[in-house]
């Protein structure tokens, strides 16, 4: 008698090809196989984070590494929080005031070799931690040079506004990293180039990736709807014209390439959601007369071609997507039809 064992058969949630069945992520996609229960353990160890329950958080956490392929991100992640836990579960004993006081014997040793320059030394190590905290100051610093550029190039207060937009549009992301309870850094601002937000998660999926990706010009379209509503108040053509920037930069921010937001949201979506967007965006070029939807619609016309497409459909993000297009282009649509040169007034 024989018996016939079926072949276990396991396919990749996005992208749908064959996995093996020792497989930790999708050999075509990259996505993580157990990223559900990736993101389970991870909320299940933060929360005995917060009650104090140190040894348990690791064995999650230790856990989840037998769950995530070697060398990703995620590992390097999960083993920095591992070594933050062993240092809460044995902190160091508090330091004894009177040896701040004086040098060690392997300061001693080397201001002796040094001579006259052993106190700058020692001055200069003990001024690290100083030095430290400065660079954990790295979005306040980026931000005020983002801020001194554009306040160089265009005038105060345009310079400010537009900075300004460009913050809420990087915390749109921010924010909505950090309501899932994903780990997150401050934006880093770039002068002349952008801003950027730095995140590490375990398992999302490509529809919590475009969501993450499309709250930034969700924020953004927020930011330009209110400067309008100021300038339909004052008519002060500062608001318009910070208004029509901020929309056009998040309109920018939606074309389907490279590392824009629209970029990365439209990993989510599929060919026929894709060809939609490219027919709307066509359509809001001729309602709105700006020419970055044709930008747009060329985008999706490359990514209909492109093989990143996941199987399933995801119509509650081609929703979002779309809202954001037509409200940015209502914007712009009501914008007047000639802006004046902001001077520095």
């Amino acid at each position: 008698m024989s018996v016939i064992t079926p072949s276990l058969i396991r396919s990749c949630a996005n992208c749908g090809a064959e996995l093996p069945l020792d497989a930790l992520a999708c050999p075509q996609c990259s996505a993580l196989v157990h990223g559900d229960r990736l993101d389970q353990l991870a909320r299940d160890a933060r929360a005995l984070e917060q009650r104090g329950s140190f040894r348990q958080a690791s064995e999650l956490w230790e856990y989840s590494l037998t769950l995530l392929p070697q060398g990703s991100k995620q590992v390097s992640w999960v083993q920095e929080r591992l070594r933050a836990l062993e240092a809460a579960q044995n902190p160091p004993p508090p330091p004894d005031p009177a040896a701040k006081k004086q040098p060690t014997a392997r300061q001693a040793k080397w201001m002796k070799r040094l001579g006259p320059f052993g106190p700058l030394v020692l001055l200069l190590a003990k001024i690290k931690s100083l030095l430290f905290v400065l660079l954990k100051l790295k979005f306040l610093f980026s931000f005020l040079l983002f801020i001194g550029l554009y306040v160089s190039l265009f005038g105060w207060r345009f310079g400010l506004g537009i900075s300004a937009a460009i913050l809420i549009h990087e915390m749109g992301h921010y924010i909505d990293v950090k309501r899932r309870g994903l780990p997150a850094e401050m934006p880093v601002f770039l002068p002349g180039l952008g801003a950027y937000v730095r995140w590490t998660s375990m398992g999302v999926t490509r529809k919590q990736i475009a969501q993450i990706s499309l709250a930034g010009p969700l924020a953004g379209w927020i930011a330009a709807a209110v400067c309008f509503l100021i300038y339909a108040q004052t008519r002060d053509p500062l608001w318009a014209a910070l208004a029509r920037t901020g929309a056009v930069l998040n309109v920018l921010n939606l074309i389907p390439v490279w590392v824009l937001d629209g970029g990365q949201a439209t990993h989510s979506l599929g060919a026929m959601e894709r060809g939609v967007l490219m027919v709307m965006c066509v359509a809001l070029w001729f309602y709105s007369g700006e020419t970055i939807f044709l930008f747009a619609a060329a985008g999706f016309v490359w990514r209909l071609f492109t093989r990143d497409r996941p199987q399933e459909q995801d119509w509650s993000t081609w929703a979002y997507y779309a809202a954001l297009l037509v409200a940015l282009a209502v914007l712009l649509h009501a914008m007047p039809a000639n802006l004046v040169q902001i001077a520095n007034q």
